[in-house]
């Protein structure tokens, strides 16, 4: 099972980004894909989920309507697309999965129980 997130960068404020998290060793189709970012100093904090099964949706209240999480079957991908970006938003992105937990609104607060994370891409924002 690996997990690679791909796509950060040096942004400006107000500006947009999309996040990919190419999945290997299990397919998206039927496994839960979470986004996680943690920044220097602060806790992990739980950013979007989608599900497997009918692709329903959870996100933080932070990111709630600037952020879209959304999968590509085909390439086993997920993505997080991240609009409107703010200095605050700064931080490493990490995606994860976990076997037995579904998406919902405690993964995101629990994301401890999430057995297999990737390497993280850096997300940076610019005032």
């Amino acid at each position: 099972v690996q997990l690679q997130a791909y796509g950060g960068g040096l942004v400006q404020a107000g500006d947009s980004l999309r996040l990919s998290c190419v999945a290997s060793g299990f397919s998206v189709d039927y496994y839960d894909i979470g986004w996680f970012r943690q920044a220097p100093g602060k806790e992990r904090e739980g950013v979007s989920c989608i599900s497997s099964s009918d692709g329903r949706t959870v996100y933080g209240d932070s990111v709630k309507g600037r952020f879209t999480i959304s999968r590509d079957r085909a390439k086993n991908t997920v993505y997080l697309q991240m609009n409107s970006l703010r200095p605050e938003d700064t931080a490493t992105y990490y995606c994860a999965t976990d076997f037995e937990a579904p998406c919902s609104a405690s993964i995101l607060q629990y994301s401890h129980v999430m057995d297999y994370w990737g390497k993280g891409t850096q997300v940076t924002v610019s005032s």
